[in-house]
């Protein structure tokens, strides 16, 4: 007992150390998603139909699903890629209108996840799910007729590596083939500094009594904005400091970024074209067609 109040005191005492703000793309910027333990939280955030935190309620993503079909000219026998796919939520529903789906994530709950969702639904056989990081994945050279990039995941990369990875995607896809990306709208995009804090006994981040203080900072020059979680657990007294970076694109930006990489029409569609969801003005899809 003693040596974890000891280790409960120096945890604190780093939390009131900490550096004002840290630096962009900190310890790679991004969530543990490859962690087992964490993924298995980040699962049960996403089948959570109490919230959109994680994964849209279920309601939400078929009204997407119906207008990135019809947007998208999908039809049954296609070939769908699905990156960053999570529990493969958006994927089944493709695969049970008749594509064939390839989801790719790095988090191993997520894959285990929808691989056994895939057999429930009775589309295992249409739907192949690649446990890997995106940026290392071959994707292949004109495989699909589409590529799914949902839920503001490619602004979890810095911008080079952004690039690169919707270059290779647009390598992936079939002569006339499109890629669907949506991002946060940088001119809604909050850039006021603010902090919060709350304990809980269970979580995402652990599922023991913790203390969290989040943290939000907006980089100008950068134009991202940086969160640092910092976590205490207080039966053990341990430490983690977690910080994630959410890269922003001006419309014209992404439209360039995207032109660059080979596309040779991209239309954007801010607060979702109308489709409504909770948050729609938040966002920007983008269609890029090769």
């Amino acid at each position: 007992m003693n040596g974890a109040r000891e280790q409960l005191a120096a945890a604190l005492w780093r939390l009131y150390r900490r550096p004002e703000r840290p630096a962009a793309w900190a310890g790679g910027g991004n969530l543990p998603w490859h962690e087992p333990a964490f993924s298995k939280r980040m699962v049960r955030e996403h089948l959570d139909e109490s919230h959109g935190a994680a994964s849209r309620t279920s309601a939400e993503r078929m009204v997407q699903i119906d207008w990135l079909w019809t947007t998208l000219g999908l039809q049954p026998g296609m070939h769908i890629l699905d990156v960053t796919c999570g529990p493969g939520l958006y994927a089944i529903e493709v695969a049970r209108r008749g594509c064939t789906v390839t989801g790719v994530d790095f988090g191993p709950a997520a894959i285990a996840y929808a691989r056994i969702l895939a057999e429930q639904r009775g589309v295992a056989e249409r739907c192949t799910f690649i446990e890997q990081d995106v940026r290392t994945t071959d994707f292949g050279t004109a495989r699909y007729d589409a590529v799914l990039f949902l839920y503001g995941q490619l602004a979890v990369f810095p911008k080079g590596e952004a690039a690169d990875l919707i270059v290779r995607i647009h390598r992936a896809l079939k002569p006339g083939g499109a890629l669907l990306v949506e991002l946060l709208d940088q001119e809604r995009v909050d850039k006021t500094a603010s902090t919060w804090w709350y304990t809980d006994d269970t979580g995402l981040w652990g599922d023991a009594p913790f203390l969290q203080l989040g943290e939000r900072f907006w980089d100008a020059e950068g134009e991202l904005s940086l969160e640092r979680f910092t976590v205490i657990h207080l039966d053990s007294g341990s430490y983690d400091e977690i910080v994630l970076c959410d890269q922003t694109y001006a419309i014209a930006t992404m439209t360039t970024v995207l032109h660059g990489a080979g596309f040779a029409t991209v239309t954007s569609y801010p607060s979702w074209a109308g489709v409504p969801l909770y948050d729609a003005p938040e966002w920007v899809v983008y269609v890029a067609k090769s």
